[in-house]
């Protein structure tokens, strides 16, 4: 995990409020994304584009099935399938 990534879950630690503080630094780059779009303000879903790739954050969103994709708030799921699908669209 980059410095930057740690940074950027540290700076945003209380949306991770259940997780406990030594394993926050161990979530996974599904968890985060998930919990940013979900509770995070646009301001935080920039930055973690800006870290991680618009790419790499619309195929992780767009790999979540069952379970994880339900945890997703529909209109949140419907919000950002609109943004991806326009600004990067899945070529399969």
């Amino acid at each position: 995990m980059s410095e930057e990534l740690k940074q950027y879950i540290n700076k945003h630690k209380n949306l991770f409020w259940y997780t406990p503080e030594n394993k926050k630094l161990n979530i996974d780059n599904e968890f985060l994304v998930e919990s940013i779009l979900n509770y995070g303000t646009i301001e935080d879903v920039k930055e973690l584009i800006k870290i991680l790739g618009l790419n790499s954050v619309a195929d992780i969103f767009y790999l979540a099935k069952g379970r994880r994709k339900g945890n997703y708030f529909p209109e949140i799921y419907h919000f950002f399938d609109l943004v991806f699908s326009k600004y990067a669209p899945r070529t399969s």
